[in-house]
């Protein structure tokens, strides 16, 4: 959920409705002080603190739902403030909940089930876009449902807004925020019809549950929905170009022991994996919407596949989820003279500011290309908004600087801009942001890996945790394990990565360890509270320093939780 406090004090906030306030707009002539366009989470916290002391700047915030292809239950408005992937986390949730093969059991009909689903993911985007859209109106930001593009003069203090009901006003701003977010890459030759064949973004609209889905994608969100659909009873392929699954996940950043983990725990849950192959052609049935989709497979690049292989897949459901690009392409950029790389993303500098003519328009979040993570965004629109405005005891254009003996430079600070906001740079800093990946279970990762490690110099060192070795994994949720990566004549902590339940949490703690140059000695000397997966800090950092002893105690830890899994099937 989406979390701001405006002012200080206690307050009652009015009830307000999911709608515009245009006909208010209409009636100003006072231009505001800052617009910004799109109201993810990007943009809507950016016009929050920007509404808020110590700036307390007039703020329009501009967004077009609609067109944007985002979550919409009537004309209530279920994605403000929140991310691209709200759907799928509240779908993920909603998995863990509802057991649909129990309320098949029951012998409800499918489009109950899906009722009840869906009913369930609806809620808590509701709840999220009605918390946003109160702190909205609190922090004094007017909301404005419309499109918005920069006029053909040339100028860009002043923008274009399409309403809703195909009215046209103009608003005018000393400064703009392009908060726009990204869109799926769709590659040619695939049927997008937005009812069979999806993408990551108009899977949204899915208003079925399909029994079977074939997904093509190795990444984070591929990998979210193959574990959502089978949680929900489908039967999931995932189509992966790589051979090997596990260097597939390693590409995007995952630890090798965390890929394996992952794969492992796909395979064990019963989704197939295509290897080595990509989908070449689709044939789906127009007529009868209950006949499968017949998908035709080739090899990686073209081609017929090895013999033996799958040529084709029969499934209900066809997700591609290979990639986002930034979402620019309507705004009239070249109007205001702002240039684009060729992804579309905004060329900006270290202060975030676009190459506008009259130097006013900034950007923030995944316009600007990877890492296409919404807590970088906020970060990156926070920064901006101090670059507009300045701020207390904040140079916005510092830059953190690091000793020249110190080979792992943990630099930076993320809320203020500078060098370490170039978006090439902070894709590939190891320590500018954790990563999370919220499949089932989940996975996190931040700081070097140990290839990273031996890359710059480090004879480094790795302490490995099974979640079956401590008491709360080994009760509740024994499959996973906690890594550290650290330097071995000192001890410092460099990276750490996590696959299993809350990994997605406990990997700040690990930030911090990283962060703050703490060593595995300081660990095994810190004491942790019973019951807890924070017990498997200790655990790895006494596994670095006794790495004989510790591969004995995971090889009997392995062996108990195989004979336990062995007997509850036999029970089952």
């Amino acid at each position: 959920a989406l979390l701001f406090v405006c002012g200080t004090g206690a307050f009652n906030v009015k009830s307000i409705s999911n709608k515009s306030r245009t006909s208010q707009l209409r009636m100003s002539e006072t231009p505001y002080d800052l617009a910004v366009i799109g109201a993810g989470p990007v943009g809507a916290q950016a016009a929050m603190v920007a509404a808020s002391p110590p700036y307390s700047k007039k703020v329009v915030l501009i967004d077009a739902p609609r067109a944007s292809g985002m979550l919409m239950n009537g004309e209530e408005d279920l994605s403000i403030g929140g991310p691209t992937g709200l759907f799928s986390k509240a779908l993920r949730d909603t998995s863990k909940q509802i057991k649909v093969s129990t309320l098949r059991g029951m012998g409800l009909r499918e489009e109950s089930v899906w009722n009840e689903v869906i009913g369930n993911c609806v809620d808590l985007a509701s709840s999220n876009a009605q918390d946003c859209f109160r702190q909205l109106d609190f922090c004094g930001v007017d909301y404005v449902r419309g499109f918005a593009s920069f006029p053909d003069s040339g100028g860009s203090k002043s923008l274009i807004v399409t309403n809703e009901d195909h009215s046209i006003q103009t608003i005018r701003a000393e400064n703009t925020l392009i908060a726009t977010g990204s869109m799926p890459f769709r590659p040619e030759g695939i049927p997008f019809d937005g009812t069979r064949i999806f993408d990551s973004d108009s899977i949204n609209q899915l208003s079925y549950l399909p029994k079977s889905i074939a997904i093509t994608g190795s990444g984070i969100i591929a990998i979210e929905f193959a574990k959502i659909f089978r949680n929900l009873g489908a039967e999931v392929t995932l189509i992966i170009r790589d051979l090997i699954p596990r260097n597939a996940l390693m590409k995007i950043g995952l630890d090798k022991d965390v890929a394996a983990t992952l794969v492992a725990d796909l395979i064990r849950s019963g989704i197939k994996i295509e290897r080595g192959a990509q989908a070449a052609s689709f044939s789906v049935p127009k007529d009868n919407q209950r006949a499968p989709i017949r998908i035709g497979l080739e090899a990686k690049g073209g081609g017929p596949r090895p013999h033996g292989m799958d040529t084709e897949i029969k499934c209900d459901a066809y997700l591609a989820a290979v990639g986002r690009k930034p979402n620019t392409a309507r705004l009239n950029l070249v109007g205001a003279g702002i240039q684009v790389d060729e992804y579309g993303g905004l060329k900006v500098d270290s202060r975030l500011a676009t190459t506008a003519k009259d130097g006013n328009v900034f950007g923030a979040g995944d316009v600007l290309g990877r890492p296409f993570l919404a807590s970088t965004g906020v970060a990156q629109g926070l920064a901006a908004v101090t670059s507009m405005f300045g701020g207390p005891d904040k140079d916005p254009v510092r830059v953190s600087s690091c000793l020249d003996d110190d080979k792992l430079c943990v630099a930076g600070d993320i809320s203020l801009a500078g060098e370490s906001f170039d978006p090439t740079s902070l894709a590939a800093n190891p320590f500018a942001f954790p990563t999370g990946v919220w499949s089932s279970p989940e996975a996190a990762y931040y700081g070097l890996s140990s290839q990273q490690a031996i890359d710059l110099g480090f004879d480094a060192g790795e302490g490995i945790a099974l979640y079956s070795e401590c008491l709360r994994g080994r009760v509740f949720s024994p499959n996973g394990l906690l890594k550290l990566v650290f330097e071995k004549e000192s001890g410092r902590i460099l990276g750490v990565h996590i696959c299993g339940d809350d990994a997605c949490e406990l990997i700040h703690y690990g930030m911090e360890l990283v962060k703050s140059k703490r060593t595995v000695q300081d660990l095994v000397n810190t004491l942790y509270s019973a019951v807890t997966f924070h017990e498997m800090y200790r655990i790895a950092a006494m596994a670095g320093l006794d790495e004989a002893g510790a591969r004995k105690r995971r090889a009997a830890a392995g062996k108990a939780l195989a004979a336990r899994l062995r007997q509850k099937r036999a029970g089952d």
